[in-house]
C-alpha cells in the first residue's frame, strides 16, 4: 500500500555541478526537494520506488546501486541509486594495496540519476531498499495507472519518489516557446498535488501534455494509480516556472 510519496522535477540543473554559475538560482527548489525526500524517510517505508521519464533503453527496472552519470554535461560526476555502503566505490584501494574497481557503466536514465543525487544529498538511509523504474512518456494513462497499482501492491508500506517536469511552454524563452494552454495545465497539476487528488492526475490529457512538453505526465499518472484508495493528504512545497518550465515539489502522506 502506498503510505507516502514525493514529487520532484528532474532537470539536470538541480545538480549544482551541472548548473555551475547558475546554481544559486535553484537553491530554493533544491531545498524543497530535500524536504520532500526527508518527509519520505520519516514515513518509514519498507521500500522506496523511484519513478521517472525515460527512453526505451533506460526504463529498467533499476536495482539499488545502479549507476548514473552527468558526464554528458561536461562534469565528472557519477551517482549510484541509494547504494549500500558496502557497494560504494572506493577511491583509495584496499588494505592489500589493490586498485579500486572502476565504477559500473551508467544505466540510469537522466531522471533517475537526478533522483539518485537527491537521495544522496538528502541523506537517504541505504538500508531502506530502493528500486528505480523508467516510464516512457508516450505510455497511455490506463497503463500508467495499472503500473502504479502494481507498485503499490509490492509491500505493506510503499513510498514513491516521482520525478517529472510540468509543461515547457510557460514563456517566450521556454524550450517549447509560449503556449497559453501551459499555465492552466500546470495550475491543475499543482492543485491536484496540493490536494492529493489522484483522480485529477489520472484525468490529465495525454495529447495536451505531449503538445506542451510536460515530461512528468506519465510518472504522475503512475502515482495516481498507486494512490487509489490510499488515505493521503497533500502538501505543495514548490510551484514555479524558472526557465519557462513548470517545476513542482509535493509531499503526500498518510
Amino acid at each position: 500500500m502506498l503510505i507516502a510519496a514525493a514529487v520532484c522535477p528532474c532537470p539536470p540543473l538541480l545538480v549544482p555541478e551541472v548548473a555551475a554559475g547558475a546554481a544559486p538560482e535553484l537553491d530554493g527548489l533544491r531545498a524543497a526537494c530535500a524536504e520532500a525526500v526527508r518527509a519520505l524517510a520519516a514515513a518509514r517505508p519498507e521500500r522506496l520506488i523511484v519513478v521517472g521519464p525515460a527512453e526505451r533503453a533506460g526504463r529498467g527496472p533499476h536495482a539499488q546501486g545502479a549507476a548514473g552519470s552527468f558526464r554528458g554535461f561536461g562534469v565528472e560526476l557519477d551517482v549510484r541509486l541509494a547504494a549500500p555502503a558496502a557497494d560504494g566505490v572506493s577511491g583509495g584501494g584496499d588494505a592489500a594495496g589493490r586498485s579500486p574497481s572502476p565504477p559500473p557503466a551508467p544505466s540510469l536514465p537522466l531522471s533517475l540519476a537526478v533522483a539518485a543525487w537527491l537521495l544522496e544529498h538528502a541523506g537517504w538511509d541505504p538500508a531502506v531498499p530502493v528500486e528505480g523504474l523508467g516510464v516512457g512518456e508516450p505510455l497511455a494513462a490506463e497503463r500508467c495507472i495499472e503500473v502504479g497499482r502494481e507498485l503499490a501492491g509490492r509491500a505493506e508500506r510503499i513510498a514513491l519518489l516521482v520525478m517529472g517536469d510540468g509543461t515547457a511552454c510557460r514563456t517566450l524563452k521556454a524550450p517549447g516557446y509560449l503556449d497559453e494552454r501551459a499555465a492552466p495545465f500546470d495550475a491543475e497539476v499543482a492543485r491536484a498535488l496540493a490536494a492529493a487528488d489522484a483522480g485529477a492526475l489520472a484525468a490529465l490529457d495525454e495529447e495536451l501534455a505531449y503538445e506542451l512538453k510536460a515530461a512528468g505526465r506519465a510518472p504522475l499518472q503512475v502515482l495516481a494509480g498507486a494512490a487509489e484508495g490510499a488515505p493521503l493528504k497533500g502538501e505543495l512545497r514548490y510551484d514555479e516556472a524558472p526557465y519557462g518550465v513548470g517545476y513542482f515539489v509535493a509531499s503526500w502522506s498518510s
